[in-house]
């Protein structure tokens, strides 16, 4: 069974500063987000979009996020989306998408899909415990360290990150779901795991606060080897303090993200969902920290197209974009 969350004007108000603009006088238009299941990366981050949209929007826009199976079925199901749609996705599932790569067949509507703003993306952490004496990624040889379940960010890119070391035999990795891998730092039966999400991280805080904790920082040459085993990364540092006891910035890599729907929005609905989101940014980032990364910088990682709505709204807010959003 599909969930879904709907949000009008009066879900959360307390949380969001109200806006000063309305869509369309004495009328209310359904938005609908596609934003994965809510234990998924992106699930959480829509929630809060859409409560944003909801109150800045006062009154002229209800908003009901949806549970989709994943992001690659959300492009998938672009092709048939209705104008009023938007849906979560990291940017390379788009490039896939246009190129026809697998999982996906190549289909001319795909070239329809527009981005209208980034959204916070998955940044991966290297946690290992303070004591451990280990200092960089080669310190994990001959340790026992949680990469994280089979198949996820955190894995993928760990394993990469050690083969290109050439360590990858030494590390005893260990295949445990990252829920499990606190208390197992806790207990020293490993000396850290791999986590991947939008910072800060709350167990990763929760964790820091209670046991003296180092997240290692990748030099540039280590950075480049991951970008170059998998080409949907990009480069991003935690900014020191992000987490309690740790007062050093963290060189690492992202797997970007974005809000996105198609050219069948009408002008006026995709400039104002992205007037009224850039408008609370400071009240999302109150709501939660790990909106702190929305910033412009992050809309050259899009991927796609901007809709000309969105353009419009960038353009009058004198945002640089990249000529390939245009």
């Amino acid at each position: 069974m599909i969930g879904r969350r709907s949000f009008t004007l009066a879900l959360g108000t307390a949380a969001f500063l109200p806006g000063q603009t309305v869509l369309a006088a004495n009328a209310t238009r359904q938005i609908v987000i596609r934003a994965g299941r809510p234990d998924g990366p992106y699930h959480t981050l829509a929630v809060q979009f859409a409560e944003a949209l909801s109150i800045a929007a006062n009154g002229a826009l209800t908003v009901d996020v949806q549970e989709s199976p994943n992001s690659v079925q959300n492009v998938m199901d672009s092709v048939k989306l209705g104008p009023d749609t938007l849906f979560t996705a990291p940017p390379y599932l788009i490039s896939q998408a246009h190129r026809g790569d697998k999982p996906f067949e190549r289909n001319p509507k795909y070239d329809d899909i527009r981005s209208l703003t980034p959204i916070p993306g998955q940044t991966t952490h290297w946690l290992v415990r303070a004591d451990s004496g280990i200092g960089d990624i080669s310190g994990l040889a001959r340790k026992p360290y949680i990469s994280g379940a089979k198949g996820s960010l955190g894995e993928r890119q760990t394993t990469a990150l050690l083969k290109a070391l050439g360590i990858d035999s030494s590390v005893q990795l260990i295949d445990l779901d990252v829920s499990g891998a606190p208390a197992a730092v806790k207990s020293g039966q490993v000396i850290g795991y791999a986590t991947a999400g939008a910072f800060p991280i709350a167990a990763v805080t929760e964790l820091a606060s209670s046991l003296p904790l180092k997240i290692l920082s990748l030099p540039e040459s280590q950075i480049k080897q991951v970008m170059a085993s998998d080409d949907s990364l990009t480069r991003m540092t935690i900014p020191r303090g992000t987490y309690p006891g740790i007062d050093e910035a963290i060189n690492t890599v992202m797997l970007p993200a974005g809000i996105y729907t198609t050219r069948r929005m009408t002008d006026a609905v995709a400039y104002e969902i992205t007037k009224y989101v850039w408008g609370q940014r400071e009240a999302l980032i109150k709501r939660n920290p790990a909106w702190g990364i929305f910033s412009p910088a992050l809309l050259p990682m899009l991927g796609a197209k901007l809709h000309r709505g969105a353009l419009r709204y960038y353009t009058e807010a004198k945002i640089s974009v990249p000529a390939a959003l245009k």
